[in-house]
């Protein structure tokens, strides 16, 4: 199983690596949010630093839906995504590998977003990168476990850019909140006990609907 999985995986890094579709849209989206969040906080720059998980996670959720846009899409527009269905795997396989594909572009795009929003707001978070890289890694999980699922419904549409985020944002909102506020702690205040709860949540979050979606993911993809 884990060699499919990785056989899904390994060919959606090699085709976004040669084409940087979704990866150079991502990032110009992630870039364009903390651009026109800096500019908008410039009142309010000393205490800019309440606002930065709010304006983090926007760009996140956002560049995060556009590579999910792009998932299924391309295979589809390109007579592909028929190839993939031909072949005699479980179909959960092909969901968890697109899941895995998804979160590595995600974090890539997050990691870039938050070098770069240190630069735009100034701000000093050397000791706190190990408890943030958790916190973005669970909090990504969760999104992309619902969004690669969401998007292989929204695939099969029409209008899947617009249907997408109005099936995607409802659902993965308790995440986006959770991840926000434990970003705030971790940037804020120094009590790190109070991570666990929405950690947990996130990580609960993420192995239901993971479980759910990967049971799901066969009759997703039947027109």
């Amino acid at each position: 199983m884990i060699a499919k999985v990785w056989a899904i995986f390994r060919k959606d890094m090699l085709i976004e690596l040669r084409t940087k579709d979704s990866l150079n849209a991502m990032l110009f989206f992630g870039i364009v949010v903390l651009v026109i969040f800096n500019f908008a906080l410039e009142p309010v720059r000393e205490s800019v630093r309440a606002a930065v998980p709010g304006v983090l996670w926007v760009a996140f959720a956002f560049a995060g839906t556009l590579g999910l846009n792009r998932m299924f899409a391309a295979e589809k527009e390109n007579s592909c995504l028929q190839g993939l269905l031909m072949v005699p795997v479980d179909r959960g396989i092909l969901y968890l590998g697109k899941m895995l594909a998804a979160s590595v572009f995600m974090l890539l795009t997050e990691a870039v977003v938050f070098v770069l929003c240190l630069v735009f707001f100034n701000l000093t978070v050397w000791s706190e990168i190990p408890w943030l890289a958790l916190i973005f890694l669970v909090g990504t999980l969760g999104f992309t476990s619902v969004g690669t699922l969401l998007s292989a419904v929204a695939a099969n549409t029409r209008m899947r850019e617009v249907l997408l985020p109005l099936i995607l944002f409802p659902v993965v909102l308790p995440v986006i909140v959770n991840a926000v506020e434990a970003t705030g702690i971790v940037l804020n205040t120094v009590d790190y006990g109070a991570l666990r709860l929405p950690v947990t949540f996130m990580s609960v979050f993420t192995i239901v609907f993971t479980t759910v979606a990967y049971l799901l993911f066969d009759f997703v993809l039947e027109d």
